[in-house]
């Protein structure tokens, strides 16, 4: 399933970026460095977690014209019923060029995707998905979730 969306090739995004699903590709140390030092949303995950989030998901990264990486999203989805999107995000030195929206719109309209719910959280970015048509639960008391203890 890993090459479904694109076949790992490099297609064109916004500007000179690509972006590609192949995780051989992804820059490991760099998704670990933002995720667990500058993110809001996963402060101290450590690199096993990040390296055993990336085996299990759909991995969008994202590439400069010199093919240097530069920002990520995956999906946790069965290409039928739902599609969960996480940890998207653009390294602060390619921001403010719509390719994080554009990455966005790549994902979400996807053929392999199309039929899917999508899922989302997001402290600060409602807007932003708004605009690519998320919202919040209409019926938000139906969503139940476990979350992790902490010891």
């Amino acid at each position: 399933m890993k090459d479904r969306i694109n076949s790992g090739h490099n297609i064109p995004l916004i500007g000179s970026f690509t972006i590609s699903t192949d995780k051989d590709r992804l820059d490991i140390a760099a998704i670990h460095d933002y995720l667990s030092q500058r993110s809001y949303w996963a402060q101290g995950r450590t690199i096993e977690a990040v390296q055993k989030s990336i085996d299990n998901s759909l991995c969008f990264g994202v590439y400069d014209e010199n093919d240097n990486f530069a920002g990520f999203a995956r999906v946790v989805t069965d290409y039928v019923v739902f599609a969960y999107l996480l940890d998207l995000f653009i390294l602060e030195q390619y921001r403010k060029q719509g390719v994080g929206k554009s990455l966005v719109d790549h994902i979400i309209n996807s053929p392999m995707l199309q039929d899917v719910r999508w899922r989302l959280d997001t402290q600060d970015a409602h807007e932003l998905y708004k605009k690519f048509g998320f919202q919040e639960p209409i019926f938000p008391k139906k969503i139940m979730e476990k979350r992790k203890v902490q010891k």
